[in-house]
């Protein structure tokens, strides 16, 4: 079981952007729920989704399988993913592999945010 933060945000143009915080291990356990929760996000709720990595300390093969289709499923719908504050300990997975040249990838949440279109009110 993984817990996910989930945080809304509108943007300008009527929709919103939503920032998803797992935490703990994206694993072999775990990545298929996380997978769900982003494929929910991005079909009913919203076409721009953020996920904030700061408290995932551990990803392997399954957790970047999950981060690629949500990102596969936003590209689908025109919209935005974007990784942020990805962990020291799960940074090295990613320039392993060399996911850290798929993704758009950002230092902090708030560079993240910059880039989608918006006015940031939080929405819950």
């Amino acid at each position: 079981m993984i817990h996910i933060d989930q945080r809304t945000y509108s943007i300008q143009d009527g929709n919103c952007v939503i920032v998803l915080t797992p935490s703990g291990r994206l694993d072999i356990t775990t990545a298929w729920q996380f997978r769900l929760k982003l494929q929910e996000c991005i079909s009913k709720l919203t076409h721009h989704v953020v996920v904030n990595l700061g408290q995932v300390n551990f990803i392997d093969s399954s957790g970047l399988t999950s981060l690629v289709a949500g990102m596969r499923d936003a590209d689908k719908v025109k919209g935005s993913f974007r990784i942020c504050n990805v962990h020291p300990e799960a940074k090295l997975v990613f320039e392993v592999t060399m996911m850290d040249t798929v993704f758009e990838i950002f230092e902090t949440e708030e560079e993240a945010l910059e880039g989608v279109p918006r006015s940031l009110t939080p929405q819950n």
